[in-house]
C-alpha cells in the first residue's frame, strides 16, 4: 500500500487548507483510515480517524474546524482544515490502520505517507 499527501503550504491564521491522501495498491474504501500530525519535538498525534464503517473521530482540539472525508472512487480521503491556528503548524500524516487496537496508537497502523508540511502564520 501506497499513500500520498498533498495540499499542505503556508497559510495565515483563520485561513482554510485542505489535504489530500491518495491510496495505491489496495482498496481503501473499507479500511479505517487517521489523519496524524506531528510539531518539532513532540509525538504524533492522531487529528481525525474514519472507521471502516464510516464513523469519524475528531480529536478535541480539531472538532468544529476539520472534516474528515473519504472518496472511495478515487481511493482517498480528505482533511478540510479551516479557521487554522498556528498550533496547527506540523507535518500531516496519513495512514491505515491495519490491526485492531486504540484509533490514537500510532502501533496499529501500518502504512503510513510520507508527510506534508503544514504551516499557518500568525
Amino acid at each position: 500500500v501506497q499513500l500520498v499527501e498533498s495540499g499542505g503550504g503556508l497559510v495565515q491564521a483563520g485561513g482554510s487548507m485542505r489535504l489530500s491522501c491518495a491510496a495505491s495498491g489496495s482498496d481503501i474504501t473499507t479500511n479505517a483510515m487517521g489523519w496524524w500530525r506531528q510539531a518539532p519535538g513532540q509525538e504524533r498525534k492522531l487529528v481525525a480517524a474514519i472507521s471502516g464503517d464510516g464513523a469519524i473521530y475528531y480529536a478535541d482540539s480539531v472538532t468544529g474546524r476539520f472534516t474528515l472525508s473519504r472518496d472511495n472512487p478515487k481511493n482517498s480521503v480528505y482533511l478540510q482544515m479551516n479557521a487554522l491556528k498556528p498550533e496547527d503548524t506540523a507535518v500531516y500524516y496519513c495512514a491505515t490502520k491495519t490491526a485492531s487496537g486504540p484509533y490514537s496508537s500510532v502501533d496499529y497502523y501500518g502504512y503510513w505517507g510520507q508527510g506534508t508540511q503544514v504551516t499557518v502564520s500568525s
